[in-house]
């Protein structure tokens, strides 16, 4: 693509692709926030895919197209709902809505091979009309993808022409940075490590475009019997969420300690709810196996004193976010892009993984955090000025220091490249 001349103003026009509320996850959640974020600062639309692969093969396939989110896409922002997985007609229809909007800039969030046979035409379409393109990535590839063979191939072979054409590469952490430069070579593509937003969107019910969540507030806190310490773990149960190595440590602490698991079942991972089954504290463990509303996140959360999360890996973590956004403190365990998440965190207590008596160990010592609230050091406005470094490094912005200014870990060029 021909060089651009300096840009002559201090906005552009972005268009933000990622997961709709059809399929509902993490990234659903992420697309919108991000989307809203960068749009008040810029003129913002956003594609949505729609229907990511037949339903049958999704985890969650039993409440595939209901409604369990209260997030709106801010008023006024223009919406293509959505793209479906065998493409016709809306892969036409989105590429009519991607020229009509005519952005500086296509934003596609990666997070899952479903959707890359869609990202090429886009990806295509905007090259042909001079859009430049910027690849989000929230982790490599899906684990429970990549442990198909069959799915590991066509990401490895299709990803290629599309990192070919990516401009510019956001990533959440250093170590996505590092995990990216192991996976693929892409030259001297610029990237940036954008801290992942806040979630604080749970107690949003009030306000349904919600550009500013923070006028919201959380449920209030209920207050616990004395001596107990009540513990949360939430999300999608995954042989990577370490649940297990929760439910062996559970039964290693004292009377007064009560546990909450609230998280859909995936990928057949029944261990954790056969654990719970049988442990010596089942009593004392509450499970509720599903996928709940925004409504009932905030209100767990607040019934809660500690949020645990024992992760075997990870690249990111929507409940670490929703867990700091409420004040709480959290037991996470110190692996992928979670330690830079947390470590600003004055709530946060790390411990390794796979590890139970390190972990209840870890749970005791975070109890005197515990009964006060902790500062949340994320914001989206962090993430946007991330956004307009990487901008101005691809002409799309003005080279203002403001813009361009940088950090070791914060503009370095890629050598080679759950949210619940």
């Amino acid at each position: 693509m021909p060089a651009s001349p300096p840009p002559d103003r201090d906005t552009a026009r972005i268009m933000v692709v990622g997961s709709g509320w059809r399929f509902l996850s993490g990234i659903s959640y992420y697309t919108c926030r991000l989307a809203n974020a960068l749009g008040a600062r810029h003129d913002v639309g956003a594609i949505l895919m729609r229907r990511l692969l037949p339903a049958r093969l999704y985890p969650g396939r039993k409440r595939v197209g209901q409604r369990l989110s209260e997030l709106r896409y801010a008023e006024g922002m223009p919406v293509f709902d959505g793209i479906d997985w065998w493409g016709l007609p809306s892969l036409v229809r989105a590429v009519r809505f991607l020229r009509r909007f005519r952005p500086d800039v296509l934003v596609l969030q990666w997070w899952t091979g479903a959707v890359l046979h869609s990202y090429l035409v886009l990806c295509l379409a905007a090259r042909l009309a001079g859009t430049r393109v910027v690849l989000e990535f929230h982790e490599v590839q899906d684990t429970g993808e990549a442990r198909m063979r069959w799915a590991a191939r066509y990401v490895r072979a299709l990803i290629k022409p599309l990192l070919r054409r990516t401009d510019g590469v956001v990533v959440h952490s250093r170590f996505d940075r590092e995990a990216l430069q192991e996976a693929y070579a892409l030259g001297s593509v610029p990237v940036e490590v954008a801290l992942h937003g806040p979630f604080d969107h749970h107690a949003m019910q009030s306000s349904p475009a919600a550009e500013n969540p923070r006028k919201n507030l959380p449920a209030a806190r209920r207050p616990a019997t004395p001596g107990e310490c009540r513990l949360l773990f939430f999300g999608t149960i995954r042989p990577y969420k370490g649940l297990e190595d929760l439910i062996s440590a559970f039964a290693l602490l004292p009377a007064g300690y009560r546990l909450t698991v609230v998280g859909e079942t995936w990928e057949g991972w029944t261990l954790p709810a056969e654990l719970i089954a049988a442990s010596p504290a089942a009593d004392r463990i509450a499970f509720v196996n599903r996928y709940v509303t925004d409504a009932e996140v905030d209100g767990f959360f607040a019934a809660a004193d500690l949020v645990v999360l024992p992760y075997r890996r990870s690249s990111a973590s929507g409940p670490l976010h929703i867990a700091m956004s409420h004040g709480l403190p959290v037991v996470v365990t110190a692996v992928g892009g979670l330690v830079e998440a947390a470590e600003r965190y004055t709530g946060t207590r790390f411990t390794e993984p796979g590890q139970p008596e390190a972990l209840a160990s870890a749970i005791l010592q975070a109890s005197a955090l515990t009964g006060r609230r902790h500062t949340d050091p994320s914001s989206w406005e962090q993430t946007v000025a991330a956004y307009d470094r990487l901008l101005a490094r691809l002409g799309v912005l003005p080279a203002q220091d403001t813009l361009i200014a940088t950090s070791s870990n914060q503009t370095v060029p890629l050598l080679s490249p759950d949210l619940r």
